[in-house]
């Protein structure tokens, strides 16, 4: 069939399977944990954000080309008509506006009713705009975009059911020595096997409320020996499981910090190595008894401060995200007044090391893969007051 006279032959060379176009070679998408695969598999906020699967299926942004029509040219007038055009115009007004003032006499406007004054404690307060933290997500089917919110208020219901109280004082076989020692191992073992750090937040949480509700004596010295070598039968093992499991009747759905500490990160925008330096702040708190009944969100939000005030971005709201101090509150929960006790607790913590032959943590930490968050310069107590004050 003939070709119509304005008609061009276009081709279009389709790119061949299993081969990425320059497009794809070129993307630079977001990584959060590219720094951290080896060592952490779980990546903290999910895998990286894919494309919607329903682009524009409309053609609505497509030139349409009608053949054969052609468009008046319209041919633009120069300066000087267009100066005497509007001089035109403007006298025209000017003459019209006096006919009508001739005509109709002024008509005052009716008086307004005076008011009495509000006080201005009863003025309501403008109210700062949240931002939809989830929105970015929702064409991506594993960030769970639409729940997201309902999953945090349902954690943090059922934060006040996992309250510890202070069960060691019923332990006469168990210190809290014993129970750093204990959590600094299990810290290794997370770290051997790459297991989620979900896993090893979960499991210290498992051990606080197993300990609760039974009395445990410690290990012998052959078992020590053994530990490393099949100390335990396999039934054993299974044993003890069945019974932290009976024990617990089987509601293990403990909230972590973890979790929260990873959606107070992005209200903030912080960066990786912020979100990192404050996870090695949570993670040092696993050894100490004294942090162990702390609410988990209280505990994430504190640690989240204290890291942006070390990072020089400012408390909570901080310079760097204003914007975004509505929405730290409105997702947290919590104001920045909330949590300057538990942030200096914190940096005490962080700065005379209690635990200084316990270096798991802190080893783990000092990896390049963790940005050596382990070896920041702990904030001095007295400026962290005064910046607290502050903000």
């Amino acid at each position: 069939m003939p070709l119509t006279r304005n008609a061009k032959m276009v081709t279009t060379k389709q790119p061949r399977a299993g081969k990425m176009g320059p497009a794809a070679e070129n993307a630079n998408p977001e990584k959060e944990e590219s720094y951290q695969a080896k060592r952490s598999p779980s990546s903290p906020q999910g895998a990286p954000k894919k494309r919607s699967a329903f682009g524009d299926i409309t053609n609505s942004h497509k030139n349409q080309v009608v053949a054969g029509k052609k468009e008046a040219v319209k041919v633009a007038p120069n300066k000087a008509q267009r100066a005497h055009a509007a001089l035109g115009v403007a006298k025209n007004n000017e003459i019209n506006l006096k006919k009508s003032m001739k005509k109709s006499p002024p008509v005052e406007a009716p008086a307004e009713p005076k008011l009495d004054p509000v006080p201005e404690e009863l003025v309501p307060a403008q109210v700062p705009a949240v931002e939809d933290i989830d929105k970015e997500q929702l064409g991506d089917p594993y960030a769970n975009a639409e729940y997201a919110k309902d999953i945090f208020e349902y954690m943090r219901e059922r934060e006040e059911k996992f309250i510890l109280p202070d069960y060691m004082e019923k332990q006469p076989d168990i210190s809290g020595d014993m129970r750093a020692i204990l959590v600094d191992w299990m810290v290794e073992v997370q770290e051997n096997f790459e297991l989620n750090h979900e896993t090893l937040y979960l499991a210290v949480k498992l051990v606080d409320h197993y300990l609760v509700k039974v009395e445990r004596c410690p290990p012998c010295v052959d078992d020590f020996l053994y530990i490393c070598d099949d100390a335990y039968k396999r039934e054993e093992l299974i044993a003890m499981e069945m019974s932290i499991l009976s024990t617990l009747k089987f509601d293990i759905n403990i909230p972590i910090p973890y979790r929260f500490l990873r959606r107070f990160a992005k209200c903030a925008r912080a960066t990786m190595e912020t979100l990192t330096l404050a996870r090695f702040l949570c993670e040092m708190t696993l050894q100490e008894y004294d942090y162990a009944r702390e609410s988990p969100s209280k505990l994430a939000a504190s640690c989240l401060l204290l890291a942006l005030t070390m990072k020089n971005l400012g408390g909570w709201p901080s310079p760097v995200v204003t914007l975004q101090t509505p929405t730290l509150e409105y997702y947290s929960g919590y104001r920045s007044q909330d949590l300057h006790p538990l942030v200096k607790r914190l940096n005490f913590l962080l700065t005379y090391q209690p635990r200084d032959k316990l270096k798991a943590v802190r080893t783990k930490y000092s990896h390049r893969v963790f940005f050596e968050v382990a070896k920041v310069t702990p904030m001095d107590m007295l400026k962290l007051e005064e910046i607290l004050k502050n903000c």
